[in-house]
């Protein structure tokens, strides 16, 4: 990553809000959402926020066949 790519804005719209899966002690959730990032496709996306939507932690975005194939796998979870 060269230094550009540090400063650049990150731009996002929260296309769906799908459910919260945790919570902590600041108030802020784990949240499965669909997430349009810097202008692109939405993806699903899942990552801490702010009660406002406004700040965020670090995630992982997911494509629809990607979260399809983990919901199998976490269907093998005992």
């Amino acid at each position: 990553m060269s230094t550009n790519d540090k400063d650049r804005e990150v731009t996002f719209e929260l296309m769906e809000h799908i459910g919260v899966f945790g919570k902590d002690t600041k108030g802020w959730t784990k949240e499965l959402n669909r997430v349009a990032w810097n202008g692109g496709p939405a993806k699903y996306d899942m990552r801490s926020w702010d009660s406002g939507h406004h700040k965020m932690g670090r995630g992982i975005t997911l494509t629809k066949q990607e979260l399809l194939d983990l919901k199998s796998l976490l269907e093998e979870v005992e």
